[in-house]
């Protein structure tokens, strides 16, 4: 399948690493002019030496006037992926209320705002567009000191239902994408130790975790027109783990 996107602007958020970072390069590779928004100048610095015709913002998304801001200053966008996120690990009886409301404000909040100010130009422009949330089977299965991580990335899940239904009418699509763990910096963080990670593997038919290019391979797809009557879903990347959880 060729898919281009010759004469599209593209957004990508968390962009400086992982899978937001070679999804960035990708879509330049693929046509779309692209910014790649980061809160890390030195990724995004190297960033720009591997892809040269890329756009670099550099801003924390936890800052919402910065947010604003630095959305607004990429112009007409007609491809979103919001991909930025944390992970901060801690046992549910030790949850604290900053590490929670960082992690809500990176996972749900920022994407609540970034796909507000893109979505209002595309409906104003009546030319449509493609939304897609990077969120996690966490969304829905419980994982052991992951309960902020867990319930930001549900919360994901229903932005992404109830953005489908209100831009449906725009002809804007809006999608989730629900990998199982990623082998990225910050999959690693939470995955590096055998004695975790191999029971995991266990509940996965395929046996291993995700490449990122397992990932960005089906963003691209729920980007493009190929994928004209997708809108809603909620899409497992997960080797057929959801899919094959049962008690024998």
């Amino acid at each position: 399948m060729n898919i281009r996107f010759d004469g599209k602007r593209a957004l990508v958020t968390g962009a400086g690493k992982g899978i937001g970072r070679d999804l960035a390069k990708k879509l330049v590779e693929c046509g779309a002019e692209t910014y790649a928004l980061s809160r890390t100048q030195s990724d995004l610095d190297s960033l720009q030496i591997e892809c040269p015709g890329i756009h670099a913002v550099q801003c924390d998304l936890s800052d919402c006037t910065a947010l604003k801001a630095s959305v607004q200053s990429c112009g007409d966008i007609d491809l979103l992926v919001n991909n930025a996120a944390v992970a901060l690990l801690e046992p549910f009886l030790e949850v604290k209320e900053e590490f929670f409301d960082k992690t809500f404000d990176i996972n749900v909040k920022a994407p609540l705002m970034v796909s507000q100010i893109v979505a209002r130009g595309m409906v104003d422009r009546k030319n449509g567009g493609s939304i897609v949330n990077i969120s996690s089977q966490a969304s829905t299965i419980g994982i052991e000191n992951h309960t902020s991580y867990c319930m930001s990335k549900a919360a994901l899940d229903q932005l992404t239902r109830n953005m489908s239904l209100e831009l449906g009418p725009h002809n804007i699509r809006v999608n989730a994408v629900n990998p199982t763990v990623v082998n990225t910096e910050m999959g690693k963080v939470g995955w590096s130790d055998p004695a975790k990670a191999n029971p995991m593997k266990k509940m996965i038919p395929l046996g291993r975790f995700a490449e990122v290019e397992d990932v960005v391979s089906v963003i691209l797809f729920l980007l493009s027109d190929q994928a004209g009557m997708v809108t809603g879903s909620c899409l497992p990347i997960d080797g057929g783990c959801l899919g094959s959880l049962t008690i024998s």
